[in-house]
């Protein structure tokens, strides 16, 4: 079945007020845009909804109302758990998604669990990216009966970016509800056609908001962080020494310069993460390691900087002191800065068969600007500019993009940047970097098929030896690679006990400057879903690389699945072995390699969330080489929807065997870190955080677990809105 047209509806205007408690008493609700969730579109295509949903739409002018009525023959079957912010996608819930220019480019997205835990969430339809980061002060509540759960939501409108018209406002709008059981149904307002690689364009449309401005609103932030450290150099041999106590007074302001311009100022601020990094195993890896971005400053809007490639990634901003962000939209131009202080200056060198990382203690400044201009619906040419600056060093990134839909289904992606970049003298030397002033390009075109059963990529990339993207991500240089994808798909019918076959097959070749090959790899995932939200996939990978003069063969199996088999518990896992490089002894090796996790609700108020990665290598010959694990579980204790005491473990392992090393080598590194952390939000941005932190290590110089550093920590955040 096709999607259907886009429906316009008249939104109503109230006077009345709705009291935000979960119960539709109010008689407002009578007078409300009334819509049915009638379509099931994922899973099943296009069927009739399993479960009745109505949702009554209305705003006073300054608020967006809205009251949810979701019926379920089976209520005690209803997933519903306390949760923090952001946090509830594996439960029941429901919501909107609103266009609020209308022009198919960029949603904002509000969910709420049958509890009321709230989702906020920005939708890049031309990228196809959703962004959690991204908070709106609103409000919700949800109740549970013996009928299903009702939802209520009062949407402030100066949360919003939307057009400042005299007459009436066109929105995209599209409801949503996930209804997880044996399946994970999404049921909604509008039908959706598979074969269009869009979202936004096959939405429904209201009319209303005559006279509503989006909001010019001042929003001032103080904070106050105190933390304390403690830490040695040489574990086990100086003791463990304190730092000093450290209180600082910070400001954020965000200020809704224009009704299309926002402005975000933080001076002296605490921009440090509150939750602590995913562990990672940390051994045999020749490129840096990826950690996301989780500081708030950066997070909001992060979408606006979005490129083919990743020219932009904010955690090279290590500790500034002062930031200054903007961002805005007016009609088809849509652009975004941000401007730092930093007190230090982290680096990625990249190369051609691994990188390197350093933090110099030095100060540098560092601004990013970015330009996009849309065209034909979904279509956009853009440019980017990045500039880091310090005593010595400097990096200067600048080029284009552009994203062309030439049809529902074929698109074309490409970027070209330009780098100046010069290190520090030293910094350069010890690095094996080139000294003095040097440049280089970048260059990403790619072109996708995208249907309901096919898909096909097809991408070239080109990177020259001297290209630095010091405000990015990119950790390869000096390469040319290509890569072409083809993936069918299978959908099953409504009776089917499997929902969805995917068969992906790729293939990816990589050359360095001077035409030996890198890297050439085939690969075949066959993947299917079935019962208890289960996905069951097998990978097959043969191919060459390259290493210290000498080409590899290897050939890799695996096995990936995953379940949820009641509520509020998910586990998952995946297995691989086959060839391995051993990159310490420039050899070829076997591996195994296991990766579990699990997620368990163990009441409504009580999580436990469990990962993990255990590898083994050895020789050709059956000798170890190492085995090595990583663990990170963390107990949380949700007290109501605003407020969590959660315990994090982490611990890696590493235990070598010395005598095949080439290089001494430690027999034993071991390192376990642990946090507790009191959190309360009552909102956003009106916060307290309470915390202790601390790491062990333990090597062959040392006879126990050591303590190496320990902190204590403190902050508090209130929100104004003038």
């Amino acid at each position: 079945m096709s999607a259907q047209a886009a429906v316009s509806s008249e939104l109503p205007r109230t006077t009345g007020t709705v009291n935000v408690d979960g119960v539709l008493d109010e008689a407002i609700w009578d007078q409300a845009l009334k819509v049915d969730l009638a379509y099931e579109t994922d899973p099943g295509e296009n069927l009739d909804a399993k479960v009745r949903t109505t949702a009554f739409i209305i705003e006073d002018g300054e608020n967006l109302l809205i009251g949810f009525d979701a019926e379920d023959p089976d209520a005690a079957s209803i997933r519903a758990f306390l949760r923090d912010r952001d946090s509830a996608w594996a439960d029941d819930f429901i919501g909107i998604n609103l266009d609020t220019y209308g022009d198919g480019r960029r949603a904002f997205q509000f969910y709420a669990n049958p509890l009321g835990a709230q989702m906020d969430v920005t939708l890049d339809d031309i990228n196809g990216n959703e962004d959690s980061s991204w908070d709106a002060i609103w409000e919700s509540a949800g109740k549970i009966s013996a009928d299903g759960y009702v939802v209520e939501m009062r949407i402030p409108l100066d949360q919003l970016r939307f057009q400042s018209v005299t007459g009436p406002q066109t929105w995209g709008y599209n409801l949503v509800r996930i209804y997880p059981r044996g399946h994970r149904y999404r049921l909604s307002n509008d039908r959706r056609d598979r074969n269009r690689n869009c979202s936004l364009c096959q939405i429904s449309r209201f009319e209303g908001l005559e006279g509503s401005k989006p909001g010019r609103n001042f929003e001032f932030v103080p904070t106050l962080t105190a933390s304390e450290y403690e830490s040695t150099e040489e574990p086990g041999v100086i003791p463990i020494a304190s730092g000093g106590t450290d209180t600082e007074v910070g400001l954020s302001v965000r200020w809704g310069v224009t009704p299309d311009v926002s402005a975000n100022l933080a001076i002296n601020p605490d921009f440090s993460q509150i939750e602590a990094d995913a562990a990672q195993l940390d051994i045999n890896n020749r490129f840096a390691l990826f950690f996301p971005e989780k500081r708030p400053f950066f997070l909001e809007g992060a979408d606006y900087f979005t490129t083919p490639m990743q020219a932009v990634f904010t955690r090279t901003v290590s500790d500034p002191e002062v930031g200054l962000k903007l961002t805005g939209k007016r009609g088809n131009n849509t652009f975004a800065t941000f401007a730092a202080s930093d007190g230090v200056t982290s680096l990625l060198f990249p190369g051609a068969l691994g990188s390197d990382t350093t933090t110099l203690e030095q100060s540098n400044n560092a601004f990013v600007g970015r330009y996009s201009r849309g065209f034909g619906g979904a279509s956009s040419l853009g440019g980017l500019l990045t500039v880091r600056d310090g005593d010595g060093y400097q990096n200067v990134v600048g080029g284009f993009d552009t994203r062309w839909r030439i049809t529902d289904q074929h698109a074309l992606r490409a970027q070209l940047l330009h780098s100046e970049t010069e290190y520090p003298q030293a910094a350069a030397i010890e690095f094996e970097q080139p000294v003095g002033a040097f440049s280089g390009d970048a260059a990403l075109i790619r072109y996708e098929y995208d249907s309901r059963n096919w898909k096909f990529n097809l991408r070239h990339t080109q990177m020259d030896e001297g290209f630095r993207a010091d405000s990015g991500f990119i950790g390869q240089v000096g390469v040319d690679s290509q890569e072409a994808t083809l993936v069918r798909f299978w959908f099953g019918e409504e009776d089917d006990w499997w929902t969805r076959v995917r068969l992906r097959t790729e293939f990816e070749t990589t050359h360095d400057e001077s035409g030996q090959l890198l890297e050439e790899e085939f690969s075949m995932r066959l993947g299917v879903g079935g019962p208890m939200q289960s996905w069951l996939q097998l990978n097959y990978r043969s191919g060459r690389e390259f290493d210290d003069g000498l080409l590899f063969d290897y050939d890799k199996l695996g096995i990936y699945a995953e379940l949820r088999p009641t509520a509020g518990l998910y586990v998952g896992a995946y297995l691989q072995y086959g060839d391995q490089i051993d990159f310490s002894n420039n050899r070829l090796g076997k591996q195994w390699f296991f990766e579990p996790s699990i997620n368990w609700n163990v009441s409504q108020n009580l999580l436990f969330r469990m990962s993990g990665a255990f590898a083994n290598l050895e020789t050709e010959q059956g000798e170890r080489v190492f085995d090595a694990a990583v663990v990170d579980a963390r107990v949380t204790w949700q007290f109501n929807l605003r407020s969590f005491l959660r315990l994090s473990v982490q611990r890696q392992d590493i235990d070598r065997n010395p005598a095949v090393y080439i290089e001494p080598e430690d027999a034993q590194d071991l390192e376990v870190g642990r946090q507790l952390l009191y959190s309360y939000k009552l909102n956003p941005q009106t916060v307290f955080f309470l915390g202790y932190s601390d790491n062990h290590v333990d090597d062959d110089t040392l006879e126990k677990l050591t303590v190496s550093d320990r902190s204590w920590f403190m902050k508090i955040g209130y929100a104004w809105n003038l």
